[in-house]
């Protein structure tokens, strides 16, 4: 089949949505599928408020247009909610070409954590954003439900995996590389972008015999780590050197209230 992948998530972004569409974009073509994926690299970009990482496209639609109509795809996925989706969206709904979405964040919640924005304002947005989905994909059957309460249609879940020839529990400790003859034990690890809608100040001002490890990077890094000198922060982390962290770790901890997707759990 020729598919397209329209997403304002993409590399060199780190994110779970990010691995998990790029991974899923991979097996497509191994299974030989061809796969267009229209991502924020191929239009004029500004940085998103608040969260400079995130480039969001500008004036993409001509040439979104233009792309879907070279493409003839017999399938189209919208896997986000920003300026790329919105505009592949509106096509589809013009041209009658039937598409899928996905829920990969709780965008009501997350925005209403940065800006004065009430939750319920972003759930309309969103339900009508996905009102002409054919399929509204979810990771889990909690949140289809949650979803369903909230009036979304045509809410199916689409499971998370886990690759396990890299994630196994037979590796090699890490954190002795890193110091750790002098931290004490338990480990409590959080993995995950470092910004605020992940609430992982909650868990840095708990209480805990031991060390707590943060992996990952994000915008409140620098201020968490300056208010918190005692937490290990490692920065991002890949592959087998990630699985080893999760390998060597005693507790998981993930305190984020809005997120949907979970990959690292």
């Amino acid at each position: 089949m020729r598919i397209v992948l329209a997403t304002d998530a993409w590399e060199p972004q780190v994110n779970g949505v990010v691995r998990t569409l790029t991974r899923t974009v991979a097996e497509c073509r191994d299974m030989g599928h061809e796969v267009e994926v229209i991502e924020p690299s191929l239009f004029k970009t500004i940085p998103c408020p608040t969260y400079p990482e995130i480039r969001l496209a500008l004036g993409a639609e001509e040439e979104i247009r233009e792309m879907l109509r070279a493409f003839e795809p017999e399938a189209v996925h919208i896997a986000t909610e920003g300026p790329i989706g919105i505009a592949t969206r509106r096509i589809c709904v013009e041209w009658k070409l039937p598409f899928t979405t996905s829920y990969h964040t709780k965008f009501p919640e997350y925005v209403s954590a940065r800006f004065p924005i009430p939750v319920q304002v972003g759930y309309a947005y969103m339900k009508w954003f996905h009102k002409p989905s054919g399929r509204l994909m979810v990771a889990t059957p909690t949140l289809r439900d949650e979803l369903v309460e909230h009036g979304f249609k045509n809410v199916s879940p689409w499971s998370r995996g886990v690759d396990t020839e890299v994630f196994r529990p037979d590796l090699e400790p890490i954190y002795d590389q890193m110091g750790a003859k002098d931290w004490p034990r338990p480990f409590f690890l959080n993995v995950g972008r470092v910004a605020v809608e992940k609430n992982i100040e909650a868990f840095l001002e708990l209480d805990l015999p031991g060390t707590k490890i943060i992996v990952g990077d994000g915008p409140a890094r620098a201020e968490l780590q300056e208010k918190y000198p005692e937490a290990k922060f490692l920065g991002a982390r890949f592959g087998g050197e990630l699985a080893r962290c999760f390998r060597d770790a005693d507790v998981f901890v993930f305190p984020s209230w809005t997120d949907t997707f979970g990959l690292v759990i």
